[in-house]
Parts: C-alpha cells; structure tokens; sequence
C-alpha cells in the first residue's frame, strides 16, 4: 500500500468507528449515508475547514501542524498508539524523503546475553519490532518451546501466532493475542517502512493467512508495554504471568520482556517448576560437535 492510501485507510476507519452519539453530537436523522462519522463532524470537532480535513483524509498530511494533528487525534478519541501513528504518518508526508532508521540487529551483543542469562527465576528474552525471538534465558527457552520447536521458522511470534495451529492452545487468548501483533507489527511499519525483512514478513502472512489479512485491513495500532501474558504450557500447564516491555537505549529496535508471577500463586509454583525442567532440558542437550577434532580425525 503507498502511503497516501495508508492515510486515508487509517482515518477513514477510525472515523467509521465512532458514532454521532460517542463524539457528543446529536445524530440527526435516521437514515445515514456513512458509518461512523462524516467527514464534515469530524473537521467541525477538530475546528478545521472541511476541505482541509477532506485533504487530510485524502492521503495529504504534508505540512499539517502538531495542534491540527492532535485536534484530529481528539475528534477521532485516538488512543496513544493510534496519535503516534497518526503522526508517523504525517512526518512521512512532507519532503524531502522520510529519514530511514537504521534497522534493528539481527543478533544480540554479549551483553545483553549475559543479562539475560543472570535473571535465573523469570523468563526473560529479546526481540526486535518484527517479533523475532532473537535471544532467550533457560526459561524464556523452556517457556517457548513450542514456538522455538514449531516447524515455522525461523522463531518469530508473529509467524507462530498466524501460521501454526498448535498456537490456539499454546495462547489461551488466541484472539487477543493475534489482534495484539498484528496492531503492532502495524505501529513499526508507520515508523520504519522501509524495513525490508518487516515487508516481507507481512507479505508471508498476508499471502498466507486471510485471518492476519483482515487484523491487518483494520489498520489497528498498539503499544505493548506492560500487561498480563496467558499462556497454556505443554508441560507445566497454565501461566498468568506479569509482563514489562523495556527497550534498550543503545539498541534501537531491540526490546527486552520478562515475565514474573506474584509469590504464592499458582503461576509461581509452576515457574519453579518450570525452571527445574529448564535445567533438565539443558543437562540432557548435546553439546555441538567440535569441527577442530573432525579436522585432526
């Protein structure tokens, strides 16, 4: 989609969200054209002229200022992921070209793998805004066994979520999860379109699945900074489990989560329990063979 049409895509659908009703306005007559909104309610909320907001909707926020962009904001009751979208959008607009970022790494330095490996208690791992799984702990391992495991590869939530069936019982909320990534994984492409490894991802699973081409045709964004992740472990069983999202500054791109239990619960226990097959699951796998011994046999 070019960017024009991703504008008009995205206020046209938040537009059509809302009722004359949840923007305060009296809903006169009962026989609208539109749903949601029209055009003109939403220039009138905003204190635009219509033909200002009509350009706006047409694809055209090159130029537009911080208080227009923040009154549209208002009318269409956008939530914070959608305003920064909104503004993506709009610094993407005027020229000169839109300033690429610099993409996210595809591996971790050594320290941050050694962060990781010294939270022992909570599953801890790292992922770019594609959702690549790029480096685990022991438990974070054990706790996504199946998607490290899952024949689609290489480990990526996205995919996993999208294109394996094993996911619906892994997540207990498959819907909300899968609306989740996909809000996202909308939130990156608004910021860094020019990520080639992130277009073809949304390719794949555009191409592959119609349920993530429809998430993705409502132009739905989000944050997922901190939360509740429910998962149903083939081993341990079910996880209710606290979650926070922390990027590293020295990283763009790159985005550390752990998830911890409260003590006492039910969750805890099973976190322990899962740390004991973690160890176990490490004891038992075979180190890799050493190509300087295959070289002097």
């Amino acid at each position: 989609m070019d960017h024009q049409s991703e504008i008009r895509e995205f206020l046209s659908t938040r537009r059509a969200r809302i009722t004359p009703e949840q923007a305060g306005l009296p809903a006169f007559g009962g026989n609208r054209r539109v749903k949601g909104l029209r055009r003109e309610e939403v220039a009138l909320l905003a204190g635009v002229s219509i033909d200002y907001y009509v350009r706006m909707e047409r694809g055209n926020l090159g130029g537009v200022s911080e208080s227009v962009l923040n009154a549209v904001a208002r009318a269409l009751q956008l939530d914070e992921a959608e305003h920064t979208h909104l503004f993506e959008l709009a610094r993407r607009s005027p020229t000169p070209a839109p300033r690429q970022r610099k993409p996210a790494p595809k591996q971790v330095k050594p320290s941050i793998q050694q962060i990781l490996d010294a939270i022992t208690e909570a599953p801890a791992w790292v992922r770019n805004a594609r959702h690549d799984l790029l480096a685990t702990n022991s438990m974070a391992r054990a706790l996504y066994a199946p998607m490290i495991s899952s024949a689609e590869q290489p480990p990526n939530t996205a995919r996993f979520l999208y294109l394996d069936p094993t996911s619906k019982d892994f997540f207990p909320e498959w819907e909300r999860s899968a609306e989740d990534v996909a809000a996202m994984l909308r939130s990156e492409a608004g910021r860094n379109p020019h990520d080639k490894a992130l277009s073809e991802l949304i390719g794949e699973l555009s191409t592959r699945s119609e349920v993530f081409r429809q998430r993705w045709a409502a132009h739905n964004v989000r944050f997922h900074r901190t939360g509740f992740k429910r998962v149903n472990h083939p081993v341990v069983g079910y996880l209710e489990m606290h979650f926070e999202a922390m990027e590293f500054p020295s990283e763009p791109g790159l985005t550390l989560l752990v998830y911890t239990a409260a003590a006492g619960t039910p969750t805890a226990d099973a976190l322990k329990l899962l740390g004991s097959w973690a160890k176990t699951q490490e004891l038992n796998r075979e180190p890799a063979p050493d190509p300087s011994l295959e070289k002097r046999q």
